[in-house]
């Protein structure tokens, strides 16, 4: 065996300096599509459900102290539908996941404050709360995929 031939083994692949793919150009690639849309549909029925209710949403958020509830309520409403659009469509995906990262921080302890609560509205509240948590959760896994995809 010849030099050139022993040390074929540890020169670099010529395939290693092929073209950067679209996701190596941009950073890393959006988070699945199938995750997006599974996150987005939950999202997108409680802007849906939050509209078609929206006096009683309102009635609830001015129970709780919310201001200008009839003003706020139908706002962060439609912040939730357009942020869930973004991150589907993973369109101004940090925009998008920061909107529903206040939407979550804001409204969780506010309007589902099961620990003030007892009996059924307790256990229903807890149930929301841990819910909206979980979908926060996502949200930061959501802008943290946007910061890389960024980079």
């Amino acid at each position: 065996m010849s030099d050139d031939e022993a040390t074929s083994g540890d020169e670099a692949d010529p395939a290693d300096d092929a073209a950067p793919t679209a996701a190596s150009d941009s950073g890393a690639s959006p988070p699945s599509a199938i995750g997006r849309a599974l996150y987005g549909g939950i999202l997108a029925y409680m802007a849906v459900d939050g509209f078609k209710n929206n006096e009683k949403r309102v009635a609830v958020a001015e129970e709780k102290g919310v201001p200008m509830p009839d003003v706020l309520v139908p706002f962060v409403t439609g912040m939730l539908f357009v942020a869930n659009l973004g991150v589907v469509l993973w369109k101004f995906p940090r925009a998008s996941a920061g909107a529903l990262i206040v939407f979550f921080l804001g409204t969780t302890p506010s309007i589902h404050d099961f620990w003030t609560m007892e009996g059924k509205a307790r256990h229903d509240n807890k149930i929301n709360f841990l819910k909206n948590v979980a979908l926060l959760g996502g949200a930061v896994m959501l802008l943290d995929a946007a910061a890389e995809d960024a980079e």
